[in-house]
């Protein structure tokens, strides 16, 4: 069972955030919308521990889904690049980058990050978030 840790800090506009997969070498970038008190598809989730496992999903592919997100359903890890590819998602990306000039935040090169964790870690597992 893999343990994936993303560590955040609140912005303003967004909510950014590095994630490592316990016990390899992994480590990328996450981006979430900011902290609205946990309102669906304008707020990041809260912190904390949640179960996930991989499915796909009609709209954005191969995810990572989270179980048990009081108050959400469908919470995804998913490719995108920008806060308005979010409804309450975590997007992933190689670096951070202000890609379309609009002032806020963006991920890089999400998808290929995205496989790329997808093909580390298992079906199954956990992931905490820490909101700092």
């Amino acid at each position: 069972m893999s343990k994936i840790l993303i560590k955040t800090i609140k912005q303003p506009d967004c909510t950014l955030g590095v994630l490592t997969v316990e016990g390899l070498d992994f480590r990328c970038f996450t981006l979430e919308l900011p902290d609205k008190g946990n309102a669906p598809n304008i707020s990041c989730i809260p912190a904390g521990t949640y179960e996930y496992f991989k499915r796909i999903s009609s709209v954005n592919g191969e995810v990572i889904e989270l179980k048990n997100v009081v108050g959400r359903s469908f919470i995804q890890v998913h490719r995108g690049n920008y806060t308005s590819d979010i409804l309450g998602c975590i997007l992933l990306g190689k670096t951070i980058a202000d890609i379309n000039g609009d002032g806020i935040p963006d991920v890089t090169s999400s998808g290929n990050t995205v496989n790329k964790l997808l093909s580390v870690i298992e079906e199954t597992g956990t992931v905490t978030i820490e909101r700092l």
